[in-house]
């Protein structure tokens, strides 16, 4: 699989852009602040419904605009497949398959799997728990739709439960059986939520392990742990034990809203331990296991966004980077840099098809090919 052609309409600080890509490797070369990000992420955004770095939708529109519109020609099991998505500012989104409005947008989740590695996923070993909940949940959403929807479901009966929680406190009473028909509901969600995490984790973790030390030449030791209150109980115990805590704290203090991904290097976690070239080494390996485990599931090769990763890693770990993805293991890639000097080493290094595209205020040109 991979995108033959993309276009953009007043997509962040695109006007109008249309390019045509190669089926192998797409570079774009450029300063900062010249557009790269938003080409990639409008990528992102045909396969995952939103954008990676801006969930709110109309601010990803061009100053000034009323509307954004993306499209792309893509080629998926030697068929011509043409995704469009709208968003207007008053209208709300619009996301059509060869013409055909989808029902629901999760109907389009995992169609066409896409893995992103960007600066911004040092928030997975930075930032709290949530962060590492998204990337599971990012990631098992492209191969399990049933998964997808029991979280969109979970999601909405904790919010419900919180406010229930909330309004005793106003004085409005406990009413037990609403509390009661709300987790069992949650309990059954739950479970086959805690289950595809858990399984999640266990086979992620061993592959995890091949990229870290095939990237890092074995120099260390990591480790992925997957840590939820139901390991130690089922659900509804926990919630009834909790009742009167939750009462106090006005919000559902146990459950698999509050999983987490433990991230550790040398058997310390990763945020107090990694240097910066550690913890990019960590992100990269995590997402080349995501790429892995996503083509073993679907038997589709993801598409490859690599934002600006090279920074910050010597030399011998890109090189190590680039001879994994160069092989007929990965498809479709595309990298952004700012510098075109360490791309045409890299590109020297790869023994197949590229063009590359130089990008500077909001418009790409194509300046070299093989």
């Amino acid at each position: 699989m991979h995108l033959k052609q993309l276009t953009l309409l007043n997509f962040k600080s695109y006007e109008h852009a249309e390019i045509e890509l190669h089926p192998k490797i797409n570079c774009f070369v450029g300063d900062n602040g010249e557009g790269k990000t938003n080409l990639l992420d409008s990528i992102f955004y045909l396969s995952m419904c939103k954008s990676n770095f801006n969930s709110i939708d109309y601010q990803n529109i061009k100053h000034n605009q009323e509307f954004f519109v993306i499209q792309g020609a893509y080629e998926r099991n030697e068929k011509l497949e043409n995704i469009y998505c709208a968003v207007k500012r008053e209208a709300g989104k619009t996301f059509k398959r060869n013409g055909k409005d989808y029902q629901r947008l999760a109907q389009h989740i995992g169609f066409i799997p896409v893995v992103i590695i960007s600066p911004t996923d040092s928030s997975l070993i930075l930032d709290g728990s949530e962060e590492r909940r998204k990337f599971m949940n990012g990631v098992i959403s492209q191969y399990n739709n049933p998964y997808l929807q029991d979280i969109i479901r979970y999601n909405k009966l904790i919010a419900n439960r919180n406010k229930l929680l909330k309004s005793i406190t106003r004085g409005q009473g406990f009413n037990q059986e609403l509390f009661e028909v709300i987790d069992e509901q949650l309990s059954e969600l739950a479970k086959p939520v805690f289950t595809q995490r858990n399984e999640f984790t266990q086979k992620l973790s061993p592959i995890f392990q091949h990229y870290y030390t095939a990237i890092s030449s074995g120099a260390e030791k990591v480790e992925l742990v997957y840590q939820s209150d139901l390991q130690e109980s089922e659900f509804m115990p926990l919630l009834k034990e909790n009742i009167e805590k939750d009462r106090i704290l006005q919000y559902t203090s146990r459950g698999i809203h509050k999983d987490d991904l433990v991230l550790t290097l040398n058997n310390h976690p990763i945020k107090k331990e990694g240097s910066q070239g550690q913890q990019k080494t960590y992100l990269i390996a995590l997402k080349l296991a995501q790429f892995n485990f996503i083509q073993k599931l679907s038997g589709i090769k993801p598409i490859l966004l690599l934002d600006d990763i090279f920074d910050k890693l010597d030399m011998n770990r890109v090189e190590q980077f680039i001879k994994l993805v160069a092989n007929d293991e990965f498809g479709q890639i595309f990298i952004t840099d700012t510098s075109k000097a360490r791309l045409d080493v890299i590109l020297d290094k790869i023994n197949t098809g590229y063009k590359v595209f130089t990008v500077k205020q909001g418009q790409i040109v194509e300046t070299a090919q093989k």
